[in-house]
């Protein structure tokens, strides 16, 4: 069983096009993040000048009061869709990275598959047990690899109950 250079180099440019999606989908992610946040920054410090405005127009000590107080529940809510936004671009990016895992791993799989048919074939008499062994791991990661998702899964569906639990009503 050997590796001729076609086949090496097709593994190679698999693996940068892997890395380089990887990379731009962290990069698209970390660019919306920051659109939201340089808009939120901007938001906050026209709703601050509009604030202390409204609060420095005011006749009297209750009326500045009161023009304070009708501030803290806009915010609040700002702050809610904030929090909303920013989990949603997370989850996204997320679910991309990990469709990008799970075809990786399946091209590992057929890989794999197909080396241990080479090996198995091509293998000592007597070497049965070591083949055996090697698909055993194989089928141990695999299994470990499907348990991983699920968990994973498990885990963004309770945090998207969690956040539209926290959200509801606003």
């Amino acid at each position: 069983m050997s590796l001729n250079t076609e086949q090496f180099a097709t593994a190679n440019k698999a693996t940068v096009d892997s890395l380089l999606a990887v990379a731009n989908t962290a990069l698209a992610s970390a660019e919306r993040i920051a659109a939201l946040n340089l808009d939120t920054a901007r938001a906050a410090l026209e709703d601050t000048v509009s604030g202390v405005q409204s609060v420095m127009a005011a006749k009297d000590p209750q009326a500045a009061l009161a023009a304070q107080s009708s501030l803290a529940q806009p915010a609040i809510e700002k702050a809610v869709a904030y929090s909303r936004t920013v989990y949603e671009i997370t989850t996204q990016t997320q679910q991309e990275l990990a469709k990008m895992v799970e075809a990786q791993f399946g091209g590992l799989q057929k890989s794999m598959a197909g080396m241990m048919a080479m090996a198995a074939k091509s293998a000592p008499a007597g070497s049965e047990g070591a083949v055996t062994a090697i698909q055993s791991a194989i089928a141990a990661a695999n299994s470990a690899f499907g348990n991983m998702n699920s968990v994973t899964k498990q885990f963004a569906d309770a945090a998207q109950a969690n956040i539209a639990a926290m959200t509801k009503g606003r």
